[in-house]
């Protein structure tokens, strides 16, 4: 697929001050893709990405890669926090949960995957650094949310996903404490997200896998760690580590 560009430059940008290695997946939330490009182009709104996709699969061009966007706000992933730095922010458009969230349509999805491999030419982005913005802001954020086809990212060479039958023993929930507990933040904590083992399924633990589910369980996006949730994560330790 040979991809086009719309320039819509923002000024929402300074200088970058390592080189991008991660790319972080938005949908827009706002009713429109004209009033999310306002809003990415807004001096006073100090918002913007590198790139916005509308519905129809047009692509529009904001900040250079080389410059760094201001998309990530307060993130974390593998122990690095300002994750603007090292990534290059893409917005997708799309209603989101407070406007309507719907399906990605597929002329959509497919420039996100043929704009990935061109990102991907020019920087080193492992598939362990394809992630959502609630991934790294889960406290924050839920998008691109349960509707974004991940796996067929993934089935496209950009990023990972597993498919895994369900792990034996009860879930855990808010509120259970112990190993199992313990050994899911040990888990979370060593795929990227920010959750320090405690032992204890406490608020946080179940924002962070309310998030995870939100990528790579969406059938069932309800916190609760149980067995296909377990299992998912294990089999997506192995891949990463693979």
């Amino acid at each position: 697929m040979t991809l086009s560009f719309i320039d819509a430059p923002s000024p929402n940008f300074d200088a970058r001050t390592s080189p991008s290695d991660m790319i972080v997946l938005h949908y827009t939330g706002m009713q429109t893709g004209d009033a999310a490009l306002a809003r990415l182009r807004d001096p006073v709104a100090k918002v913007s990405a590198h790139y916005m996709v509308e519905e129809d699969g047009r692509i529009y061009r904001l900040v250079p890669e080389e410059r760094r966007a201001w998309h990530a706000g307060l993130s974390f992933w593998r122990g690095e926090t300002g994750l603007n730095g090292v990534s290059v922010g893409i917005e997708i458009v799309n209603p989101g949960h407070e406007f309507g969230y719907r399906a990605f349509p597929d002329l959509q999805i497919a420039s996100v995957i043929a704009l990935l491999g061109e990102i991907r030419g020019r920087w080193n982005v492992a598939d362990t650094r394809i992630i959502g913005h609630s991934d790294i802001a889960p406290d924050r954020k839920q998008d691109p949310g349960e509707l974004f086809p991940w796996k067929r990212l993934a089935e496209a060479g950009h990023g990972l996903w597993v498919d895994a039958a369900s792990a034996p023993g009860a879930p855990l929930a808010k509120g259970d404490a112990g190993t199992g507990v313990f050994a899911l933040q040990a888990g979370l904590t060593r795929l990227g997200y920010d959750c320090a083992p405690s032992g204890d399924f406490d608020d946080a633990t179940a924002t962070i896998v309310t998030a995870f589910q939100r990528h790579w369980r969406p059938e069932r996006v309800d916190g609760i760690a149980d067995g296909e949730t377990r299992a998912r994560l294990v089999h997506l330790l192995r891949a990463a580590a693979g």
